[in-house]
């Protein structure tokens, strides 16, 4: 049996934790940034308050006052202010788009109905233009035809049917010309095709577009007067022409200058031909068409909801929602 001096001696070890930062821990590191944060937003809040608008502030405000008109009495969905859009046509917050159901939207079948009572108005009125316009374009054919004086003229008239309507085209031929070179004042022979023309369209009631085009012969370089202003007066001198032989002048829809931009012979530029005075008979179903137009944007803009009005706001005064 050994004795008890043989025994291993018994050690202990103690060990000591060493904690950073003292007894704070680091705990004051994450409020000090959360407080320079909140401090950073609210100098941001300051800052954005001091340059936007007045009518911006007014958005803002608007936005979260219950007051505000886009906001309904009803809480369904998420309720309160800022309750969300509900697939009903009432919610707790309404926004700039539509609902699922629109009241004051007609229903699929009226819609319908007008859209397809409207298209055979058009094409009603497009069968009346094609009628009379044939027998437009027989009235000036039989006219030149029967005063002798008008026959070598008739080379000078091209009639045809474009998507605006008829068009009757008085153009220039090598040598005989329908205007003075260089010039806006008509030629006889072009006041009397004009006056032929004002006197066979007069009692139709199409809107009447009476356009110049001259070649692409240029002017000098430096001249204040060009291809536009020429053509802009021969359309203009025609207009007096057909004015002066009884045309009603609530007939004129427009009186335009092209220049060269839309040549009647596109492979040859400076062709004679390219000189020439279109009047084009509208159809009515244009109008009609642009007038059905303006009529919905009209009653669209009627049933938008009306803006409130911004409230008047204090210089240097910061407004908080």
């Amino acid at each position: 049996m050994a004795k008890d001096n043989d025994k291993a001696p018994i050690i202990i070890i103690k060990k000591i934790k060493k904690i950073d930062g003292g007894h704070h821990g680091g705990a004051w590191k994450v409020a000090y940034a959360d407080f320079v944060t909140a401090m950073m937003a609210f100098f941001l809040l300051l800052w954005l308050l001091n340059t936007v608008t007045d009518e911006q502030k007014e958005v803002i405000s608007s936005y979260f006052a219950p007051t505000d008109p886009r906001i309904a009495d009803s809480t369904s969905g998420a309720g309160g202010v800022m309750g969300g859009t509900t697939m009903a046509t009432e919610g707790a917050m309404t926004d700039e788009r539509s609902t699922i159901t629109d009241p004051n939207e007609p229903t699929e079948g009226v819609g319908k109905n007008d859209a397809e009572e409207e298209v055979k108005q058009i094409e009603e009125m497009d069968k009346k233009d094609e009628l009379a316009f044939q027998q437009a374009e027989e009235k000036i054919r039989q006219a030149i035809e029967s005063v002798p004086e008008l026959k070598e003229l008739a080379q000078n008239l091209l009639i045809d049917m474009t998507p605006e309507g008829l068009r009757i085209q008085m153009v220039d031929q090598e040598g005989k010309p329908m205007f003075e070179l260089g010039s806006a004042k008509p030629l006889p022979q072009a006041v009397t095709l004009l006056q032929l023309i004002a006197k066979v369209v007069q009692d139709l009631p199409n809107k009447i577009s009476i356009r110049g085009h001259t070649d692409a012969t240029p002017y000098g370089k430096d001249a204040a007067y060009t291809n536009w202003e020429l053509s802009s007066d021969r359309a203009n001198a025609s207009r007096r022409v057909m004015l002066a032989s009884s045309l009603d002048v609530a007939r004129l829809e427009n009186v335009q200058g092209k220049a060269d931009r839309e040549p009647l012979i596109p492979e040859d530029p400076t062709n004679a031909k390219n000189r020439r005075i279109s009047i084009i008979l509208l159809k009515q179903s244009l109008a009609a068409a642009a007038a059905s137009k303006e009529k919905r944007k009209a009653n669209q803009k009627v049933n938008e909801p009306q803006k409130p009005e911004p409230k008047k706001r204090e210089e240097g005064v910061i407004y908080f929602p």
